[in-house]
């Protein structure tokens, strides 16, 4: 299962998500700033992590550069 999932990161809003293909059917919030993707049968497509350069800031720069040699 969590192979299909991937890391995507979008600097410029600081939003970091791990996800998979699907469509997101319902948002949970599971901490301020963390929320939970739920399709329609109530299974994990994905996770979002706002302002994520201040909770993961020396994980995201190795990540950013190893995602733009990829």
């Amino acid at each position: 299962m969590m192979e299909d999932f991937r890391v995507f990161y979008d600097e410029k809003e600081d939003i970091l998500y791990f996800g998979k293909e699907g469509q997101e059917e319902k948002s949970i919030e599971l901490s301020p700033g963390v929320n939970m993707d739920l399709d329609e049968s109530g299974k994990l497509i994905g996770i979002e992590v706002f302002k994520a350069s201040s909770l993961f800031k020396d994980i995201i720069k190795q990540m950013t550069k190893r995602l733009q040699s990829v």
